[in-house]
């Protein structure tokens, strides 16, 4: 494990970037980083004041096995299903992790010094599933700083409107098009509306908007390679940070708006927007772009160990980046289409393709656990 005092010496760009107002939380949690102390040093000195996971980090990190064999031998004895034993250990995780993080709740005001933990990601088409799963994560985790990920499919909407309304924080995740974000804006919204009238704080109640960037270029940009023209290959690497650029102009338009200002009157928090797939995927690329190119104040950036890393060591944060490029984000993705390339199309794509990769990685970790417990002589079905 590499931490970013290691690779640097100093915060550095970290501390330029909350000084702009972005928030640095840490795209990764696993339980030999937490008892390592590693997750507290990125804390105390790294510039990290929040931790997102989903499936597939939890997949990587239980199905490796170091650190969860004691446990695991546990509730082979007790002989859990392999539900139950994969949730006893991940809520144990995020558990351990939103206590070394409670320090930073506490002096923000429960602003940062978040841990969040996604829902079973097969549930991300069943609307009555998602909010009790949602409800019993937040009981399991039993942390007042605990997000609970709750998809932005068409399903999910509704789902994050009723547990928003029950009080609980909310991290929306998988959110490619302008428009879905702006769909997930208003039942965020909704459920402010319901958690004001059962007579919930609304000032304990936190959100954030997790917008995927990276993912949008690799599948416009090899949809681009494929045109081979001047002309597409001048677009390579613009389309998310046009689509990011644009959803934080919605995002200031809706919470500078009267439905809002109504609730903020009440103790209410905006719902921030998240950059998440903020590791450049193409090597062509600054290893430092989905961070230096989205800066703006309110704003989360999740990353990857090894763009802290990166960040910390070579980072060139200069400011905003983002309110001053809506005319030319707008212009970038009407281009992307003047090409034949739909937008539309692919921001769908891309929302299949995430909920079925998490789909695939949460039934990799299933079977790894159940193996484990199996070598064990116990039956983990």
């Amino acid at each position: 494990m590499i931490t970013v005092t290691e690779a640097t010496g100093t915060p550095g760009a970290l501390k330029r970037l909350a000084d702009e107002g972005v928030s640095v939380w840490l795209d990764d949690l696993s339980r030999p980083r937490i008892e390592s102390g590693d997750l507290a040093r990125l804390v105390e000195t790294g510039g990290v004041v929040g931790v997102t996971t989903n499936p597939s980090i939890f997949q990587a990190a239980i199905g490796a096995g170091a650190g969860y064999e004691e446990q695991l031998a546990d509730l082979a004895v007790r002989g859990v299903t392999v539900e139950e034993a994969v949730r006893m250990m991940t809520t144990a995780d995020v558990r351990a992790a939103a206590d070394v993080l409670k320090p930073v709740y506490e002096a923000s005001g429960g602003r940062d010094g978040r841990v969040s933990i996604e829902v079973d990601p097969r549930l991300a088409h069943d609307t009555a599933a998602t909010i009790a799963e949602a409800r019993q994560l937040f009981w399991l985790v039993d942390r007042p700083n605990v997000m609970i990920k709750i998809p932005a499919t068409r399903a999910g909407l509704p789902a994050i409107t009723e547990v928003v309304g029950a009080g609980i924080s909310v991290n929306v995740t998988l959110i490619f098009s302008l428009e879905r974000y702006r769909e997930v804006m208003d039942a965020y919204l909704a459920g402010l509306e319901q958690a004001r009238t059962a007579g919930h704080d609304l000032a304990a109640v936190h959100s954030v908007a997790s917008f995927f960037v990276s993912r949008l270029d690799s599948e416009i940009d090899k949809r681009l390679t494929v045109l081979g023209t001047d002309a597409a290959r001048a677009l390579k690497g613009r389309a998310a940070l046009a689509n990011a650029r644009l959803a934080y102009e919605a995002y200031e338009e809706v919470f500078a708006g009267n439905r809002f200002t109504a609730l903020a009157g009440t103790g209410a928090n905006r719902q921030r927007p998240l950059w998440a797939s903020t590791g450049v995927k193409d090597p062509a690329y600054r290893d430092t772009l989905y961070v230096e190119e989205l800066v703006a104040p309110g704003t989360v950036n999740t990353m990857p160990e090894a763009t802290l890393a990166a960040t910390a060591d070579h980072g060139d944060v200069q400011g905003n980046t983002v309110t001053g490029g809506y005319a030319q984000a707008r212009a970038d993705l009407a281009a992307v289409e003047r090409l034949g390339i739909s937008y539309d199309e692919v921001v769908e794509l891309l929302e299949r393709e995430g909920v079925a990769k998490f789909e695939a990685a949460w039934q990799d970790l299933l079977d790894a656990v159940t193996k484990s417990l199996d070598s064990k002589g116990v039956d983990g079905e």
